[in-house]
């Protein structure tokens, strides 16, 4: 039996500020798996069209992500960085999976739901279709592994379904060509094109909340920008939305347990956490038996501490959209190389006169 080469996929869409929930459970991420991956990191704005059709500042959005990583510390010289839409074979093979994805496997897709609200007939077919887009995304690079949060496992899932569809619809053709390999899924062989897309959870992903209601979680749609804390943010308003940020009158508990039914006195410390790479329960042997006033001070200088060069270099960035346009350009161009690769592939798989 075969494997394929590792190779990491994931993408941010250019929807507004990045904010600290971004950074923590995402970018951060993306940096550390560099070290031992080969990564391909997108700006997914075929994806934005789907959250807001028309947007004021596309171009300045897309460079604002793309600083973002840059500054957070992602490579795009060892790794790659494009902006989704400079690769047209996204979209070609998204067609594809439309039509090997079924209907009945769309319908369950919870996020559509969620984000289509009561009146589904007046939703996008893009939101609808989002999935199987998703699902080209990251298998027209052949990618095997994804770093996901809770909310696009199912999203993951699908794109294991469509892959195996693709394989077992196309098994002979794919013998014919000579570009599968013999794989296993679970116990079964399977002769594949298209591998079985593992997600990549490195240690506990930080679910930041809302800084005005810690059931929520902290959000780019918010109207009440104290709610978060943006990337751009500078180190006074990073110090003014902790100091303002909801809080109860007791003190810290000394045991994670204390911090059942206090969510924001548990996303407060999950946001220390996570800031300093360690555990609540290392937060609260520290700070257990304080009060809000001597922790939110702590928080205030750990954040400034973290997120100040990240946001200087974001900005010094910003200001060269030159040097950003470049390395989308790199990136744009030896992203496409690849997926051409795969989908010249494709279209002798399924038959297409080339």
């Amino acid at each position: 039996m075969g494997e394929f080469k590792p190779l990491v996929f994931s993408g941010v869409q250019p929807t507004g500020n990045l904010h600290l929930g971004n950074y923590l459970g995402a970018i951060r991420k993306f940096v550390a798996l560099q070290e031992h991956h080969d990564c391909i990191y997108c700006v997914v704005d075929l994806h934005a069209l789907t959250a807001q059709l028309v947007h004021d500042d596309m171009p300045g959005q897309i460079r604002s992500i793309t600083a973002a990583f840059l500054a957070s510390g992602i490579d795009p010289k060892n790794h790659i960085v494009f902006n989704q839409s400079a690769v047209p074979q996204h979209a070609e093979l998204a067609w594809i999976f439309n039509c090997v994805a079924r209907i009945g496997w769309m319908n369950r897709m919870t996020q559509f739901k969620d984000k289509a609200g009561k009146d589904r007939e007046q939703a996008s077919l893009g939101l609808y279709a989002y999935p199987s887009l998703m699902a080209a995304d990251i298998l027209v690079y052949r990618a095997t592994h994804v770093p996901v949060g809770e909310d696009q496992k199912q999203h993951l899932e699908l794109t294991r379904d469509i892959a195996m569809k693709f394989n077992l619809d196309f098994v002979e053709q794919i013998r014919r060509t000579g570009y599968g390999i013999d794989i296993t899924v679970g116990e079964e062989p399977v002769h594949a094109y298209f591998p079985m897309v593992e997600p990549l959870i490195e240690g506990p992903a930080p679910r930041v909340m809302s800084l005005k209601d810690g059931t929520k979680k902290m959000s780019k749609s918010d109207p009440s920008d104290l709610s978060r804390i943006n990337l751009m943010d500078d180190a006074e308003t990073i110090s003014k939305k902790i100091r303002k940020a909801k809080t109860d009158p007791d003190a810290l508990p000394s045991e994670t347990d204390g911090l059942k039914g206090r969510p924001e006195a548990d996303n407060l410390v999950g946001i220390f956490a996570a800031l300093s790479d360690r555990t609540k329960e290392d937060v609260l042997n520290e700070f257990g038996g304080q009060q809000f006033s001597v922790f939110k001070p702590a928080l205030v200088e750990l954040a400034v501490e973290v997120l100040s060069p990240v946001n200087g270099e974001m900005r010094r960035l910003m200001g060269d959209t030159a040097y950003i346009d470049g390395v989308l350009r790199d990136g744009g161009e030896r992203a496409r190389a690849r997926a051409e690769k795969t989908m010249k592939e494709v279209r002798d798989i399924i038959g297409f006169v080339q």
